[in-house]
């Protein structure tokens, strides 16, 4: 059996006894924290019949492998479980929106992808399972509960799975700077993959050519690009605002 690894932070911890209860072992929180916050925690925890234990402050460190834990620390056993593409589209009763990620590797960043993934409605994360970050602790912080919700989909090949996507009915559109049609302009209410480079160096070259369409974010202003989860959150709204609209004039007609 692996070793269990560590879930820190309230959002996180939390999420995680609401959704994968079965795979928390142990609740570790802080021996000198008695707000009501933990005690909710806390009582949610053991509602679900899961073993809580305190712990001082620096075995908290220690186990989180941070001192960003806020007093709470979950050993859970492994992370979230990796899907198929395939069992994710089944259970979709409108059309796909995916959002793919081309090789990110800040843990941070993931994080905050996930999170506006969640927001935004988006079915399922994809990402390569070569260079890039995968969920861990720290993901699963930043993501504040969305790495439970939102399927993580981990792929061997990101363009082969492109070229799958494609074949399965998907339009892929690639966030380029300098691509000559703007995000506005794209159709993204059919299904759609939102494909979304890495820091600093964008989509790799294979990446760009297997997309279907590219599309440039407007900029107004005088910086160049944007970070990831930036970008991520203003075309997965974009894809929501087009697909509200036309459920507005379908609703009226």
């Amino acid at each position: 059996m692996s070793e269990p690894a560590a879930v820190y932070g309230f959002h996180a911890v939390t999420a995680r006894i609401r959704h994968r209860p079965e795979s928390v072992q142990e609740i570790l929180f802080d021996q000198n924290r008695r707000d009501p916050r933990l005690k909710r925690l806390l009582v949610a925890a053991r509602e679900r019949g899961l073993r809580v234990s305190t712990a001082q402050g620096k075995a908290l460190d220690e186990v989180a492998g941070s001192r960003r834990h806020q007093g709470i620390v979950a050993l859970v056993e492994g992370g979230l479980q990796p899907r198929s593409l395939a069992d994710v589209l089944e259970t979709l009763d409108e059309p796909a929106l995916l959002l793919v990620l081309d090789g990110v590797q800040d843990p941070h960043n993931l994080g905050a992808c996930l999170r506006v993934a969640d927001a935004l409605g988006a079915h399922a994360v994809v990402a390569p399972k070569d260079r890039a970050v995968g969920l861990t602790p720290t993901v699963e912080k930043v993501a504040s509960g969305a790495a439970q919700t939102v399927p993580y989909v981990v792929v061997t090949n990101l363009v082969r799975e492109l070229k799958a996507m494609n074949e399965a009915g998907i339009w892929t559109v690639g966030a380029s700077q300098g691509a000559p049609l703007p995000l506005v302009s794209c159709d993204l209410k059919r299904p759609v993959a939102l494909v979304l480079g890495a820091e600093g160096e964008g989509l790799r070259q294979l990446t760009r050519k297997t997309c279907d369409e590219l599309v440039a974010i407007p900029m107004s202003g005088t910086v160049e690009s944007l970070n990831v989860s930036v970008a991520a959150g203003i075309c997965l709204y974009e894809a929501r605002r087009q697909r509200q609209v036309e459920e507005t004039a379908s609703a009226k007609s």
